[in-house]
């Protein structure tokens, strides 16, 4: 759940607002153009240099979203084999049960 937030939060859609506009940061009406990988969230370059962020692990959002997508699609491969699996399984038992 928290990696299908995290992808959700970093699509290019999110990242934008209305006609390709960037979306921008509340505190400093700035573009959100790094996310904090210690705090799982867009920033804007103001925010990189806060208090809040300074010691954190920052890096562009795009490389972010990026790497958030690929561990993603890595998940919901490991889900869909799984799923196979277990309709196998579940046919067997069908068919033992006839």
């Amino acid at each position: 759940a928290k990696i299908i937030e995290i992808a959700k939060r970093l699509s290019l859609q999110a990242a934008r607002g209305g006609a390709g506009r960037e979306k921008l940061c509340e505190k400093h009406r700035e573009a959100l153009k790094l996310f904090c990988e210690d705090d799982q969230t867009p920033i804007c370059l103001v925010c990189r240099e806060s208090q809040a962020h300074r010691l954190h692990a920052v890096v562009p959002i795009e490389e972010a979203a990026e790497e958030h997508k690929e561990k993603f699609q890595a998940h919901v491969q490991i889900l869909k084999e799984r799923r196979e699996k277990l309709l196998g399984l579940k046919v067997a038992e069908e068919g033992k049960s006839l």
